[in-house]
């Protein structure tokens, strides 16, 4: 009979470990899949209503850039932009996808003498983004992310 309090509360000590173990080995399979996670690319790239949501990536990413940079050929030639002299360059458009949907112009790359040239550039474009049909948001395992890309314009 004495015995039996003795073995109650070794049991209890070594059960109340258990929990903090399986805790322990949680935390290290959720680490360990956090790492195997490429954060630098999507699931899914963001589509528009004419994209095929079940289209394998490469072909929703080229559907997205095509419907994007059709977009803003014809938003900039809407626009009458007259450039005082001849210019072969191409610029860099830099936005992010937010993960609701909305479009955040980052960066124009572009050198002096389109700066000069175009000062309400930036004016366009941004109307031009601001113009967009709705997209679908990136996805990363099921759930909408924000995605940052670069886009070419090529003046001539």
């Amino acid at each position: 009979m004495r015995k039996l309090p003795i073995l109650f509360l070794l049991c209890l000590l070594t059960a109340c470990n258990g929990p903090a173990k399986r805790e322990k080995k949680m935390q290290e399979l959720v680490d360990r899949e956090m790492k195997s996670i490429d954060w630098e690319d999507v699931d899914q790239y963001p589509l528009f209503a004419d994209c095929d949501e079940l289209a394998d990536k490469p072909e929703q990413k080229r559907c997205f850039m095509e419907t994007l940079l059709r977009h803003f050929s014809q938003t900039l030639q809407e626009s009458n932009l007259v450039l005082e002299e001849d210019i072969k360059d191409t610029l860099f458009v830099d936005f992010r996808m937010e993960d609701t949907g909305a479009i955040t112009l980052i960066n124009i790359k572009n050198d002096e003498q389109i700066k000069n040239q175009l000062p309400d550039f930036r004016k366009h474009i941004e109307k031009s983004l601001d113009s967009l049909p709705k997209i679908e948001p990136a996805l990363k395992r099921g759930i909408p992310v924000s995605a940052k890309f670069r886009i070419p314009i090529v003046l001539q």
